[in-house]
């Protein structure tokens, strides 16, 4: 079976597990603080907090921000639900806009004209690690004063015209999670915040709590408990030191498949991007109004070829939970058509040259034979 993620883990790491293991120490110690300044080291000396997962650190930078009852971000309709979960649970409205039907980002023109005297924020996503143009963000974002909370689950190793994303700009927020560019088994990282940010996150990371001395405790926030430990970040750091070595074999695993659906493709193809993209998964769109069988059927038609397929993802304001908000079918066309077409193939270091050739017949044959 060729899943459409699997992550590599090398000899090397699981040897530092062990030794980690071994030591009796596994929260946060030694390993974490060397995860953190390897990371800050990797993305041009910013500052770097980790934790529990992506959707932790999206929630605790709100939170840093001040960002909460009453207040409003602008967040695009296509992401993982997390993306806006964390908007609701610190008390704020997530106002969705549309995406790029190809890019899959965010779009920054309706993003202007959904800024009220309520807006705080915008949480764009670097979909699929492509990112979104950060000097049009950013400009938008200072003109209206608005801090930017970077939704970079995808984008690790990714590069604006050369700069890595989480390299500059606001909070940028990672994550570690197994089917990611690089993992800590489950995780994630802050990166950016001035000191008095960077407190917060700390505070809210660990119960709120302070220390002084040997005994003296105190508690200034009702935090909560996202730390990572020195097992994950024992994982985080083989990984990290592989991870342009990743994001290589994605590129190249990538030029594959377009250089075979050069002409012809049966399916519509994402944007490319350039060499920034660290392309975190491969999604194209069916065109299930020419097919005779749905998403679910040629999903089941691939698994019979031995090929796992994913969705990344639905449309996040057609939940029940957002729909409770108002939200309804019909508001963001792009994020909708994507939710009901989108499908997840193969994509990860480990995959050889033939492996995208095995996709790909078996993508053509299927749709072909399913046309209209």
């Amino acid at each position: 079976m060729l899943p459409f993620t699997r992550p590599s883990i090398d000899e090397d790491t699981i040897a530092a597990v062990a030794e980690v293991l071994r030591s009796g120490w596994l929260a946060s110690g030694p390993k974490v603080a060397q995860l953190e300044a390897e990371l800050s080291a990797y993305l041009g000396g910013r500052p770097v907090r980790t934790q529990t997962s992506a959707t932790a650190g999206l929630e605790m930078a709100l939170l840093a921000c001040g960002i909460g009852e009453g207040d409003e971000v602008i967040t695009p309709a296509l992401s993982f639900v997390a993306t806006a979960n964390v908007i609701v649970r610190v008390g704020a409205r997530p106002v969705f806009v549309d995406v790029g039907l190809d890019s899959r980002n965010i779009d920054l023109g309706e993003t202007e004209a959904a800024i009220t005297p309520r807006t705080r924020a915008i949480m764009p996503v670097h979909f699929a690690g492509h990112p979104v143009d950060m000097e049009r963000l950013y400009a938008i974002a200072q003109r209206h004063r608005l801090r930017v909370i970077e939704d970079a689950a995808h984008a690790i190793g990714s590069c604006w015209r050369g700069r890595r994303i989480g390299s500059f700009g606001d909070l940028v927020c990672f994550s570690f999670h197994p089917n990611k560019n690089m993992t800590t088994i489950e995780g994630g990282a802050i990166s950016g915040g001035s000191a008095e940010e960077l407190r917060a996150i700390e505070l809210h990371r660990w119960h709120g709590q302070v220390k002084s001395g040997l005994d003296g405790f105190d508690t200034l926030l009702a935090g909560g408990k996202y730390n990572l430990s020195d097992v994950a970040a024992a994982v985080g750091l083989g990984q990290l030191r592989r991870l342009e070595e990743f994001n290589a074999r994605r590129r190249a695993l990538i030029s594959r498949y377009y250089e075979l659906w050069a002409e012809d493709a049966p399916l519509r193809l994402p944007e490319r991007g350039d060499e920034g993209h660290s392309w975190h998964v491969f999604t194209p769109l069916l065109p299930l109004a020419q097919l005779s069988i749905s998403r679910a059927k040629f999903m089941e038609a691939m698994k019979v070829q031995g090929i796992g397929t994913g969705v990344h993802y639905p449309a996040i304001h057609l939940f029940t939970a957002y729909r409770a908000l108002g939200y309804r079918e019909g508001q963001f066309p792009n994020a909708e058509r994507i939710g009901r077409e989108t499908v997840t193939l193969p994509l990860f270091p480990a995959m050889q040259l033939q492996d995208v050739e095995r996709v790909v017949n078996a993508v053509n044959t299927i749709l072909r034979g399913a046309r209209r």
